[in-house]
């Protein structure tokens, strides 16, 4: 043992701040519950993510699925960094295949000058999952058959 030196007992650190720990080391914006599976339990685990939703770090964008939180610079209210870009990766992340829509298809080819506004996602298979924020939610069109 050291002469002299102190033993200080370190506290240990909250399942808040690990969580808080790993989603600042992760690439994406978007994070499921089972991603921190493996630090708690289910409610544990759910409380930790509902503790940082309260700091304004994470915000909740459907069941069991969050993203980074940025301030918005109009109304100061925590937004999703890259807008509803976000929530088409959070559809990714579920494994569900997305493609450009009709509307877009037609933009992209000089077809329309409509701008299409981010908010119908086309996606081959079914869904069934409600992902929005702040009342703005994303709604689905089937895509077609994939490309051979």
């Amino acid at each position: 043992m050291f002469v002299g030196m102190k033993s200080l007992p370190l506290k240990p650190e909250s399942l808040q701040e690990r969580l808080a720990q790993r989603i600042a080391r992760k690439r994406g914006d978007v994070f499921l519950r089972e991603d921190f599976s493996d630090l708690g339990g289910y409610d544990q685990v759910g409380r930790a993510l509902r503790g940082l939703v309260l700091k304004g770090q994470l915000m909740k964008v459907g069941y069991g699925i969050y993203t980074r939180a940025a301030k918005s610079p109009f109304s100061g209210k925590p937004v999703p960094p890259k807008g509803l870009g976000t929530l088409t990766e959070a559809l990714r992340r579920l494994g569900v295949e997305t493609a450009p829509t009709r509307l877009e298809q037609a933009y992209n080819a000089g077809k329309s000058t409509q701008v299409p506004t981010g908010r119908v996602v086309a996606v081959r298979g079914r869904v069934s999952r409600q992902i929005g924020y702040d009342g703005v939610f994303l709604k689905y069109e089937r895509a077609g058959p994939a490309p051979r």
